[in-house]
């Protein structure tokens, strides 16, 4: 029995790194994006816009990982979250205004997807497990 829970935690944590460093490669690549997109009033804002909820991201995720109660925990995850939700917003704006099919933009937007699932999975569990 303790030989699985050690192989439990060590996938755990396994897990919780490449999740770690899929967030930090997609806000680079978020950040490239933004930064080669041409400099208007419409496309400035939106993309500011999106670069603030795409960082924000991974920041409430780092400060998940050093929350001080399980209830703070589940907040910063909430959080990165919503700011993923948001970035998607952004995102679908961004592909449909420039109305073409943007390889970069759909590529984001799935990676997003995938984020946003592990989220909110991570949530439910956690909301499971310590009944908040």
């Amino acid at each position: 029995m303790q030989n699985v829970n050690i192989k439990n935690q060590n996938d755990s944590t396994k897990f919780k790194i490449e999740f770690k460093k899929r967030l930090y490669n997609f806000v680079l690549s978020l950040i490239k994006f933004i930064d080669s997109w041409p400099k208007n009033s419409i496309n400035k804002v939106i993309t500011d816009q999106l670069l603030r909820s795409g960082t924000s991201i991974l920041a409430n995720y780092i400060e998940a990982t050093s929350a001080s109660s399980k209830k703070d925990f589940v907040r910063f995850f909430t959080y990165s979250l919503k700011s993923a939700n948001e970035s998607k917003v952004w995102l679908t704006l961004i592909r449909d205004l420039h109305n073409r099919d943007n390889i970069p933009t759909n590529k984001l937007l799935n990676e997003l997807i995938e984020i946003s699932k592990v989220l909110a999975a991570s949530i439910l569990t956690m909301k499971r497990k310590h009944r908040f």
